[in-house]
C-alpha cells in the first residue's frame, strides 16, 4: 500500500471532518466521532483526525500510485467546497509506512 498524508490549518478542524463523512457516507462506507473520520473509497482508504482548533490531518492510502493520486486529488476538491470561506492549503506528502 502506499500512502500519502495532508496537515491542513483550519480553525474548524471538526467541521470539515463531520461535513467530508457526511457527504461521502450516502455512497460508500463512512463514519466518524467527534475527532476522527474514515472514509472506505473502492480505490482506497481515507483517515481524518481533528487536531484541536488548528488542524485537520487527511491520510490516505491506496495499492498503486495512480489511484493513491486520485483519492488526493478527490479528498482535497471536497475539503476545498466545504472550507471556501477560508480557502485551505493542502499539501500531500507522502509516506513508506503503514498508516496505523
Amino acid at each position: 500500500m502506499l500512502h500519502s498524508e495532508a496537515r491542513v490549518a483550519t480553525a474548524l478542524p471538526r467541521r470539515y471532518l463531520g461535513q467530508l463523512v457526511k457527504h461521502f457516507a450516502h455512497k460508500i462506507p463512512a463514519t466518524h466521532d467527534e475527532t476522527t473520520g474514515r472514509i472506505e473509497f473502492p480505490f482506497g482508504l481515507c483517515e481524518l483526525t481533528a487536531e484541536g482548533e488548528e488542524a485537520l490531518v487527511m491520510r490516505v492510502s491506496s495499492a498503486d500510485a495512480e489511484e493513491l493520486e486520485r483519492l488526493e486529488g478527490v479528498v482535497a476538491r471536497h475539503l476545498e467546497r466545504f472550507a471556501f470561506r477560508e480557502p485551505p492549503v493542502i499539501a500531500w506528502s507522502r509516506a513508506d509506512s503503514p498508516i496505523s
